[in-house]
């Protein structure tokens, strides 16, 4: 929404990040209102992402840009300037450019930043109100800390992926690089924090975040349910291990989704379909200690049956139930229309005149949301911004 004040206005982050954890956190922060300043290097043409095809937004004579799908989406509502930190110009803007910095994020190696003097402990000593956000695989310190940091790795390392996938087959990423997504919104949740803190004191803060702690983190109930028995979860495929029937059931034409969460929910699912309420089946945890039968009683009584009836009288009766959508499905709903998943923003440069993004999902009714700039053109700003912080710097 153009022109409507954001929460994070007046807010300046420096954004020395790639690829998908940091860029994600910064544009959080830019949908919010915050001034973004993207840094990309030069000499390799940007962050890496841009050229992760196959998917590119075309120019208007249909030729490839370096807006790639999967760039565009961790990218909005930034400036793009090309600066090679190597160079002693390049830092020298750059340090200018902290001194009216509120935050910087940054995702190079631990220590990667030091020889240039734009690590956290030179910089706090210049800036003592600074946040700096510093994202990495494992984190600062600790025995893995010089090892580079990947979303698959994370997610292997993490444990999510032992946990996913069929119970006889193999262990599965999730289907996105959900590790740097979470880890990302971790950044954004501390950034804030500690603006909120630096407001207060005066004092900033080093924000030392690590892609396998977050993915750590988000282990949620499984991660306790471990912790409380010292038993290994077990892959369940859609199943759930704390409640039943809570996964994927095969209908006439497709498949739905059941997540009964309760016993009366149970009763009335039993009422729909026409299944015999047994005293083994009466509660949840019945259930769960006879999963197994109960599943092999429930097959075959949807097995039969029209996915669209189904849910249709799942519904009504108040039984959770759903289909399992396909990314265009989903999209294209009146739901996520209703509800603007979807954004259009003016791209002058790309075929049509505008890129289409997943929407923020954040609903604020004083601040909401602000889709003001599309993804940028690799150092699209660099005349703007190197002017601004140092045009008397690049003199020939």
């Amino acid at each position: 929404m153009a022109g409507s004040k954001g929460a994070l206005d007046g807010i300046f982050v420096l954004d020395l990040s790639r690829i998908l954890a940091g860029p994600t956190c910064t544009q959080l922060l830019g949908d919010l209102g915050a001034t973004v300043i993207k840094v990309e290097h030069p000499g390799t043409r940007g962050d890496d992402t841009r050229g992760w095809g196959p998917n590119y937004a075309l120019d208007r004579d249909g030729n490839r840009t370096d807006l790639s799908a999967y760039f565009m989406a961790a990218n909005r509502n930034k400036k793009s300037v090309a600066l090679d930190i190597a160079t002693p110009e390049g830092q020298a803007i750059l340090h200018r450019m902290v001194t009216r910095a509120d935050v910087v994020v940054e995702n190079f190696k631990p220590g990667g930043l030091k020889k240039y003097g734009l690590d956290h402990a030179t910089l706090r000593a210049r800036h003592p109100g600074l946040v700096y956000c510093s994202i990495s695989g494992f984190g600062q310190d600790g025995p893995n800390s010089a090892r580079p940091g990947y979303d698959l790795m994370a997610q292997g390392f993490g444990g999510i992926m032992s946990i996913t996938g069929e119970p006889d087959g193999a262990p599965m990423k999730v289907g996105v690089g959900i590790a740097d997504v979470m880890c990302g919104m971790y950044a954004a949740i501390g950034i804030l924090a500690a603006l909120r803190h630096r407001d207060a004191t005066g004092e900033g803060q080093h924000i030392d975040l690590a892609l396998v702690d977050s993915a750590m983190a988000w282990l949620v109930n499984e991660g306790t349910n471990f912790l409380t028995s010292n038993t290994l979860p077990e892959r369940r495929g859609n199943a759930h291990p704390n409640i039943v029937p809570y996964d994927a059931f095969e209908c006439a034409d497709g498949h739905i989704l059941l997540a009964v969460g309760n016993d009366a929910q149970f009763a009335r699912f039993c009422d729909t379909v026409g299944l015999a309420q047994e005293d083994r089946f009466s509660t949840n945890l019945r259930r769960i200690e006879n999963r197994t039968a109960l599943m092999a009683e429930i097959a075959p009584v949807l097995r039969n049956r029209q996915k669209a009836e189904l849910l249709e009288r799942l519904q009504a009766a108040g039984v959770p139930c759903g289909p399992i959508n396909t990314i265009s499905e989903a999209l294209e709903s009146s739901q996520a229309k209703a509800r603007g998943a979807v954004v259009e923003i003016p791209a002058g440069d790309v075929a049509g005149g505008l890129v289409r993004l997943l929407g923020n999902p954040l609903k604020m009714s004083a601040t909401p949301v602000r889709y003001d700039r599309p993804p940028p053109r690799f150092g699209q700003d660099t005349d703007e911004i190197i002017a601004e912080f140092g045009g008397d710097l690049l003199q020939d």
